[in-house]
């Protein structure tokens, strides 16, 4: 099986041999290729559309290319398959039909069986590299995951980054292997049946390595601002080309490597006042593309909670996305374990139980209420009417954990007790769990956040790290603030290297068999019946302070019961609902239906009510 997506940009095999290549460069006047076989630069020919073409006969797959602007600068195709000596070398002309791919009929997996395993390609495995993946793809089946979510891939500076400030969006990270490995990783995962999503960053490109600004300015509308630079030009003069860049990005990801689905980061970010979100476009064309054969799915990250994005149609057939990360939820979570409530936390300080709650009732803690932490501004929309499937929850994940300054995780900073009662209530409640990589068994390495910028731009990330923490009173020392460690030090990222080897450690493996039996559990108990849930169906029973009892009508008229403590202290007198006691932690023997106990601190369990047979 042969996969290839047509693009117009960037270099073309040719049918009949020879590349055709493509730069999109509307006010430079002369656009020279060179070839690294050509002593001298060829001349490109320009369009009236901005568009600077040449057709090589003998160049062929494996050709190494660069464009030459008028004053001498050579620049990467921003279009580059593979850039295999990285973003400031010459790119590589790649045959998309080289791959064998297997005739598996794969498909893709029903969303009501999802559950993602994030993970960062460089620090997952010994190996750093797709390779070290396809060596855990098994350990992940048996842990009970069905999709594996890798970090960005988009070729980034250097050989060590989260992936986020990439520049060339179509060319895998050379550090991690050749485009054909990264192929062998996705096949790999679609035999074993893991679903593989692709993190990717349509909101910024990255600060070193983008040679857009010199010869298309159009790329980007000084109009907006991002936190992270110049604004993707989605909406100004000359935005349909670079709308159809973005759009050509996702379905090439998802038809040439046949990725299950795409993340796409930060889209509050992504700043587009066109009639038709470029988020909406993007969704539409995947629907008349690979949509239409196989399951491939579309998920947010939106700290703005703008629930038009997931709205469903009748037979919840989505307009736009499948789902958005809930960063409310995990809020709550982390105040409830960890009692901290600087920051953003402060949005969940007076009653993260009702948040947490109301997150596993109605989607979003916040919709449409007035932020502590933004000066009262209003955050979110109304969400209670979508169903749990548009909300992945999550205990930790790679921002949670690395914007950290010491790259924390939950397991070291909260109670085991707590942690094994929160595990229990992600990964049995009807939304989507996700797992960040090492979670599963309480991995003792931090995951901090690290890069390999050039020496100039190194100095200023690591001194504006150390500066963005200056306002933490316990970062107000300077001395402490020196400690941080340095995102661009090798040594950063080699601490955040995974020891598999404590899975079989005390602590760990305990930790290790909870994640495993609850998915069991999911997987038997609950998966099957989530189809078809509808919205607002999470009927919430405050018990004191801090407990819960929480009710949901699944997809099959069962009725699926949390009732949970998550405090330290106990909740007496909880009333016990009607069912099978499915998992309970820690033990205890519930009353007979319709009787109470006394929850223990940390506690959480679950049951299932048959529907009535008529």
């Amino acid at each position: 099986m042969k996969h290839r997506h047509d693009m117009p940009f960037g270099s073309e095999l040719l049918p009949g041999g020879g590349v055709r290549f493509r730069l999109w460069a509307p006010r430079i006047a002369e656009v020279r290729l060179s070839l690294a076989d050509n002593a001298f630069p060829l001349p490109m020919e320009k369009d009236h559309a901005g568009w600077h073409l040449l057709t090589v006969p003998d160049a062929v797959a494996g050709t190494r290319y660069a464009f030459v602007l008028p004053d001498g600068l050579h620049v990467p195709d921003p279009a580059s398959r593979s850039n295999p000596d990285d973003v400031h070398a010459p790119s590589e002309v790649v045959d998309p039909q080289a791959f064998d791919w297997p005739d598996d009929g794969w498909r893709g997996r029903p969303w009501e069986e999802a559950v993602i395993y994030e993970l960062h390609v460089g620090t997952f495995s010994p190996s750093g590299d797709f390779a070290g993946v396809i060596d855990r793809l098994d350990y992940l089946v048996d842990l009970g995951v069905t999709a594996i979510e890798l970090m960005p891939l988009a070729d980034f500076p250097g050989h060590r980054g989260w992936g986020y400030d990439g520049v060339l969006p179509f060319a895998p990270e050379s550090a991690y292997g050749r485009p054909d490995d990264l192929k062998r990783l996705i096949a790999a995962a679609h035999t074993r049946g893991l679903m593989v999503l692709l993190d990717v960053v349509y909101n910024h490109f990255g600060p070193e390595g983008n040679y857009l600004h010199a010869y298309a300015r159009e790329f980007f509308n000084p109009r907006h601002h991002t936190p992270w630079g110049a604004a993707i030009n989605f909406d100004g003069p000359h935005n349909r080309t670079v709308r159809d860049f973005f759009i050509h990005n996702a379905l090439f990801w998802l038809e040439e490597y046949r990725f299950d689905g795409l993340r796409l980061d930060a889209v509050h970010a992504i700043c587009d006042d066109s009639a038709t979100h470029i988020v909406s476009e993007i969704a539409a064309a995947i629907r008349r593309g690979p949509g239409r054969d196989r399951h491939v799915y579309l998920i947010l990250e939106n700290e703005d909670n703008t629930a038009h994005h997931l709205e469903r149609q009748a037979g919840q057939t989505r307009n736009t996305a499948t789902a958005q990360w809930n960063d409310d939820i995990h809020h709550a979570f982390h105040v409830l374990a960890t009692g901290e409530t600087d920051g953003y936390y402060v949005d969940y300080a007076t009653d993260p139980a009702g948040q947490l709650a109301r997150c596993l009732s109605e989607g979003f803690a916040f919709q449409g209420d007035p932020s502590p932490f933004r000066d009262g501004a209003r955050r979110g929309e109304p969400s209670a009417h979508l169903p749990p499937g548009a909300f992945i929850d999550f205990l930790q994940n790679h921002d949670q954990i690395g914007n950290r300054a010491f790259g924390e995780r939950l397991c070291h900073l909260a109670p085991a007790a707590a942690l094994d009662a929160l595990t229990a209530v992600l990964l049995l409640a009807p939304q989507p769990p996700m797992l960040f990589m090492g979670e599963e068994f309480a991995a003792a390495q931090p995951f901090l956040f690290f890069c390999n910028f050039g020496p100039e731009l190194a100095q200023a990330v690591t001194d504006g790290r150390r500066r963005e923490f200056a306002r933490f009173a316990k970062f107000a020392d300077p001395a402490v603030r020196e400690r941080i460690p340095d995102p661009n030090a090798e040594s950063t990222f080699a601490a955040c290297m995974l020891d598999w080897n404590a899975r079989e450690l005390p602590g760990h493996r305990e930790r290790l068999a909870l994640h495993r039996q609850l998915l069991i559990l999911r997987h038997r108990h609950l998966v099957p019946r989530l189809a078809g849930m509808a919205g607002g169906q999470g009927e919430v029973t405050r018990l004191g302070e801090r407990g819960l009892s929480i009710a949901w009508t699944l997809g099959d008229k069962s009725r699926w019961t949390l009732l949970a403590n998550p405090a330290n202290l106990p909740v007496a007198h909880a009333p016990v609902p009607q069912g099978q006691c499915v998992f309970a932690v820690p033990w205890w023997n519930p009353a007979p239906h319709g009787g109470y106990v006394t929850l223990p601190p940390w506690s959480a369990a679950w049951f299932l009510t048959e529907p009535e047979k008529r």
